[in-house]
This record gives structure tokens, sequence and C-alpha cells, in this order.
């Protein structure tokens, strides 16, 4: 599991970067949002955030395939990555960042506390570079909630770095 960033330094580096971030959440609720909203000029790293806790508002605010959560289950890195395009193509941010995932065993299927994660990265031509990840977290709900909603934010450096990473590569080659 990447070791998150702390949220002063994740905003420090969103500005260094001229990153602005829209979320696409479901069980972290508007949280990850909310969190960089704690931020003194949040306004400038943040562009707004979709929470779409039902299938149907996935479907119908991110555009995620009713096949994809069918074939793959709400709880998975294929939704989250759905979700992640979707808020991106929704914005006009340069970022996105889904969360899907479980806080509580409501799920048979899959264990409480288990989260889904898609990072998506624009830059200004238009390329686009996805990163997802899958992570369990300990804790009643709330406990869950909180600690998904950091490490969604804390990855932004490390996945943007590789994005970053990518195109240098692509250009040299």
């Amino acid at each position: 599991m990447q070791q998150p960033a702390p949220l002063e330094e994740v905003a420090a580096y969103m500005r260094a970067h001229d990153l602005l971030l829209v979320t696409g959440e479901s069980c972290t609720a508007g949280l990850i949002a909310a969190r960089l909203a704690d931020v003194p000029g949040a306004g400038a790293l943040l562009d707004c955030a979709f929470v779409t806790y039902s299938p149907e508002s996935k479907r119908r605010c991110l555009q995620v395939d009713p096949d994809t959560m069918e074939r793959f289950n709400l709880t998975s890195e294929a939704v989250a990555r759905q979700m992640a395009i979707g808020a991106l193509a929704h914005s006009g941010a340069n970022v996105a960042v889904a969360n899907t995932g479980v806080a509580d065993s409501t799920d048979p299927d899959v264990p409480s506390g288990t989260q889904c994660y898609a990072w998506a990265f624009r830059d200004a031509r238009g390329v686009m570079h996805l990163f997802s990840a899958t992570c369990r977290f300990g804790g009643d709900r709330n406990a869950i909630r909180e600690a998904s909603a950091d490490y969604a934010l804390g990855c932004i450096p490390y996945y943007h770095q590789l994005f970053a990473a990518s195109l240098r590569s692509t250009h040299d080659g």
C-alpha cells in the first residue's frame, strides 16, 4: 500500500504543479473534497465533487457502465476507474480521484473496510493516464471513511509523479 502524504504537503504539491481536483466519491460521500476544502486556499485546488452513492447515480452522473458494475462489483477498481474518467470528463479539472468501497459488512463478497480508488491525470494536450489501487482499512465505518479520504488525497503526489515520468519517457522516446 502506498504511503500517503500529509494533507498540507498534498496541497502544497498541488499548488506547485497547478493541479485542480475533481472527485467521484461513493463510500467517502464527499469526504475527499471536504478534507481538501479544510486547507486554506482550497478554492484554487478543488473544482467540484460528485457524490455518487447509488449505482444509478454512478451511471447517470459519471457514465459508469452498468455491465462493469455487474461484472466486477460496485467495490472494484474497474468501477473506480470509470468513475474517475467520468468525473474528469465532466469538469475542468486536470486530476480526478475516485473512491468506491464498503465501510461495513453489507456486501458478503467484499470484506468490510475494502476501498477501491482511481486517480486520473490529464495534461494540457488532453493526454490522460489512469492509476488504481485497492486497500483495506480497519475501524468503525467513519474511521474507515476518514482513512479512505486521507489515502485518496495523500496519494495524489505519488501518482502525479508517475504520470509526469510517463509523459517524459513518451516525449524522450
